[in-house]
């Protein structure tokens, strides 16, 4: 795991006794919910929380997850390994303690859809958006912005060219087939499988920047990027297609819209075609997203539950293979905070340090959640009808 010097000098930089601001009670009150997960306030270990601001407490108990976030993106709070924070802190369950689920987004969820096609496009404005230099400088050198497969891997690299070759084997990739890549990002997918697998590629993304750009880095490849909704895409008959990818996209739909997706699926595949959905799972269905992340890294997100997809699947498709590698993602967010921190003087002219805050937390409460195993990586591959005689997976 990477431990970062900059975050340790924070730390220790800005430590006031501002535990010791607080009443007698708030403080025990605290310490009775942090100790199952064996986290102090200003304690020694790296996990342990350095409160450099009173107020950032009555902000979490008020604003649960919210307030965590913004309270550490506002320097309240600090602590030099986030990742082993979230992951002790989930392991012993204390996010049902801090869910706080604001009137606003409750409405929007239960009442409205939040995954619109005109609400579908935030997330690329917000996110995707940010500036193809930010993301070259935290990604691999194809720009893969999903989970890598770490099997025989020994870096971000590897991983990435794994994950990609593996998405390629199950699908049964073949020279002359056509492939659609929904969600395809910056085009990695499309561009690793015109390369060695000789297939024709069409990429849906929500993405100016990444359709911009990808298209730069494809040269004479045989492969398209349109920027198009997945509801919006409307191919011929004629036009139909082989296979059918959709990596780290799923988590962008919702579940009032799960129907409609896998109805373009549909309307999209030959008969005898083959799908494979790669998306990030949560162990039991909840309402919305985590408000933190909501607000501040993906607008309008949900994460699925197996038992949210299914019922969307029943009727149109036979699954054929179900993976999960979830503990991989763990690996990858430790990757790509490396970069990121290795980055960062080169970055900062461009991003405030509020932003540096935000982004650290982002990666690093992330990789504590999947290696608490709260947060799953499931690979889907799934058939019209059925494969004659049965399909076997591809390790």
């Amino acid at each position: 795991m990477v431990t970062s010097s900059r975050s340790t000098s924070q730390t220790t930089s800005q430590y006031t006794p501002a535990f010791d601001q607080i009443s007698p009670r708030q403080r025990q009150a605290l310490v009775a919910l942090l100790k199952p997960a064996g986290i102090s306030i200003n304690g020694p270990q790296p996990w342990d929380i350095q409160l450099n601001d009173p107020q950032a407490l009555s902000r979490i108990v008020r604003e649960g997850s919210l307030g965590l976030g913004e309270s550490y993106m506002e320097g309240q709070w600090s602590c030099e390994r986030l990742d082993i924070l979230f992951e002790r802190a989930l392991r012993a369950g204390l996010d049902h303690r801090l869910q706080r689920l604001g009137w606003q987004q409750w409405l929007l969820q239960t009442l409205a859809n939040p995954q619109s096609i005109l609400r579908s496009r935030q997330v690329g404005l917000a996110h995707y958006d940010l500036g193809n230099r930010f993301f070259a400088s935290m990604l691999d050198s194809r720009m893969t912005y999903t989970c890598g497969y770490w099997l025989r891997a020994r870096n971000l690299e590897e991983a990435q060219l794994a994950k990609l070759d593996l998405i390629c084997r199950k699908l049964g990739l073949q020279p002359g087939m056509r492939l659609l890549d929904i969600g395809c990002g910056w085009g990695s997918l499309m561009r690793y499988a015109a390369e060695r697998y000789g297939v024709e590629c069409v990429g849906l993304t929500i993405s100016k920047e990444q359709a911009e750009y990808g298209s730069q880095l494809m040269g004479d490849l045989p492969v398209r990027f349109e920027f198009a909704d997945y509801r919006e895409y409307q191919p011929s008959r004629a036009q139909s297609f082989d296979r059918i990818a959709s990596v780290g996209m799923f988590e962008h739909v919702g579940h009032k819209n799960y129907e409609a997706y896998f109805n373009t699926v549909s309307r999209c595949l030959k008969p005898d075609g083959l799908c494979l959905l790669h998306t990030i799972g949560k162990n039991r269905p909840a309402a919305g997203t985590d408000p933190w992340i909501n607000r501040y890294i993906f607008p309008n997100g949900e994460i699925p539950a197996l038992s949210q997809i299914m019922p969307a699947i029943d009727g149109r498709f036979v699954v054929e293979d179900l993976h999960n590698f979830g503990c991989d993602y763990d690996h990858t967010l430790m990757a790509w905070h490396e970069n990121f921190e290795q980055h960062w003087p080169q970055l900062k002219s461009r991003y405030d340090e509020r932003f540096y805050r935000m982004w650290r937390y982002y990666l690093l409460s992330c990789a504590g959640a999947f290696r608490a195993r709260s947060l799953q990586l499931w690979q889907l591959v799934l058939s019209p009808h059925g494969v004659e005689q049965g399909y076997r997976r591809h390790n």
